[in-house]
């Protein structure tokens, strides 16, 4: 069995997170700053992540966890 560890994702239950908008931006840079790539994941990527694990390309592989994080667990 593999497992999908995603980081940060820009989407709405995110923003819903922090009640004003200065508080969602303050929010925000904070994981930002501890962010390696310095942005947030977009959905797609982690389903491109979720789809190579479920494709034949990933015959060979079993029992990982996969990081889609901006490198932040690896910090």
């Amino acid at each position: 069995m593999n497992a999908i560890s995603p980081g940060p994702v820009e989407t709405p239950g995110l923003n819903n997170l922090a009640g004003t908008p200065e508080e969602r931006a303050q929010f925000k840079a904070q994981m930002l700053s501890v962010m390696p790539l310095g942005r947030m994941g977009e959905s797609d990527e982690i389903a491109k992540a979720v789809l190579f694990l479920a494709s034949d390309d990933s015959s060979f592989i079993t029992g990982i966890e996969l990081f889609a994080d901006g490198g932040m667990a690896q910090v």
